[in-house]
């Protein structure tokens, strides 16, 4: 592949668009930001943070704060390529070197088969426990074909008001019952001190990492354009609704690690790992408020789950239609919401939803899991360090490279990535 790197002429063609961000009522637009966040934050992040609150109660609060600033610093640095550069991500990689679009390739095609099935089935659980007259199975393939059909019949702006309503009722479900549950003020302050209890380095490391950072962080930066923002002038908009949608994020996760002090490590109740460590905490739930706000929970665990899909579906399918773009050495024409119309897209689509319905029945096959946890252990690295290769080269003009805390922030998370990259590979070979 050519190498292929912003020209001076492509950086002027995007200051000619007419888009003007407007001085009052910017809090109205924010929005991809949101999507974003919804998205990154699945079920097996919620049961990673309960466990984390059921373990250790508030002494890990401080890393979910921690947490929220390195995703922050990662979701502005993909947008800011794009609208510094008026390229895309993928672009990006590209002038990295053909070692880029071969490794992205590779991993978008196995991430997608493996992950279409665990985003169909998170969401089945909690409607199996709600709607027991269909089979768990049938509800995964429900939640898939709808997500499908949603997202291939409905452009950008749509999409994003259903990720709110979304994010809405899971971000009130959470603080509610984190309310509910009384919490210690003074021992959640507590919390806001660095301290690494006994045994907690890894689950501190992946509370910091782990909750809203998947490869749909890539997508911010194509959701961030399909709303009418390619050009630098809205980089301050851009920034408020990166801010405002992780700050939400932040106080979600907060709540949740609440309820998993409150509940769970008082009376040192231990979850399932994975997505049905959430039926456990509705059981918990049940017993000690009742069957109405046990049904409360299912429908915000719900909300969270389908978001994902949403998200997954329309953030990843995007970023395939323009991997597909570059390996044809396609030019971008109009806007990034124009990569929703493509063939490409529309088969990552089928991809994400129908052949992963065969993992359902037959189980996920050990060989494939393995690669698909090396290589999605590799990715939030591989984002960190391009992204600062990227933005401290000449193909970012000046005004908008890295400045020094852009570069403590990447750097600092790209060390945290390699640590957990390090440690997922290790469990992978000692059988953890």
């Amino acid at each position: 592949m050519a190498d292929v790197r912003p020209s001076e002429k492509t950086y002027q063609n995007t200051l000619t668009d007419d888009s003007i961000p407007p001085k009052t009522g910017r809090w109205k637009l924010v929005g991809p930001g949101i999507v974003a966040a919804a998205t990154g934050v699945g079920a097996g992040d919620l049961v990673a943070t309960l466990i984390a609150g059921s373990r250790f109660g508030y002494a890990l609060l401080w890393a979910a704060v921690i947490g929220c600033i390195v995703k922050i610093a990662l979701a502005e640095s993909t947008a800011r390529w794009h609208l510094a550069t008026g390229q895309t991500i993928l672009d990006g990689w590209r002038s990295l070197g053909p070692w880029t679009s071969w490794y992205f390739g590779i991993y978008i095609i196995i991430w997608g088969f493996v992950y279409g099935a665990t985003g169909m089935s998170a969401t089945a659980l909690p409607l199996a426990a709600l709607f027991p007259f269909l089979p768990f199975w049938v509800w995964a393939m429900i939640a898939g074909i709808l997500g499908a059909i949603f997202v291939a019949l409905n452009r950008y702006q749509v999409f994003e008001d259903a990720m709110k309503i979304f994010i809405g009722i899971m971000f009130v479900v959470v603080i509610v019952i984190a309310i509910m549950t009384l919490p210690n003020l003074g021992e959640a302050v507590t919390g806001l001190v660095p301290t690494i209890p006994e045994g907690s380095l890894i689950y501190t490391l992946g509370l910091i990492g782990g909750v809203g950072g998947t490869i749909t962080m890539a997508s911010y930066g194509y959701w961030v354009n399909a709303k009418g923002w390619r050009t630098p002038r809205w980089m301050s908009i851009m920034r408020l609704d990166n801010r405002v949608a992780y700050i939400m994020t932040g106080v979600f996760v907060i709540a949740m690690l609440v309820i998993g002090a409150e509940l769970l490590y008082t009376a040192q109740i231990t979850l399932s790992s994975g997505d049905r460590g959430l039926l456990d905490l509705d059981e918990v739930l049940r017993e000690r408020f009742g069957p109405v706000v046990s049904v409360i929970f299912l429908i915000g665990f719900a909300a969270a789950a389908f978001s994902s899909i949403l998200g997954v579906w329309h953030g990843v399918s995007i970023l395939f239609a323009d991997f597909v773009r570059n390996v044809r050495n396609q030019p971008l024409s109009g806007t990034r919401d124009d990569l929703s119309k493509t063939p490409a897209f529309k088969f990552y689509l089928f991809w994400l939803t129908i052949p992963p319905m065969a993992l359902l029945w037959f189980g996920r096959p050990f060989q494939l899991i393995i690669i698909y946890g090396a290589l999605g252990a590799f990715f939030m690295p591989f984002l960190a360090l391009t992204l600062m290769w990227l933005l401290n080269s000449k193909r970012v003009p000046a005004e908008w490279r890295n400045g020094w805390l852009s570069n403590t922030l990447l750097g600092a998370s790209a060390a945290l990535f390699i640590i957990l990259c390090l440690n997922e590979i290790w469990g992978m070979i000692v059988g953890e």
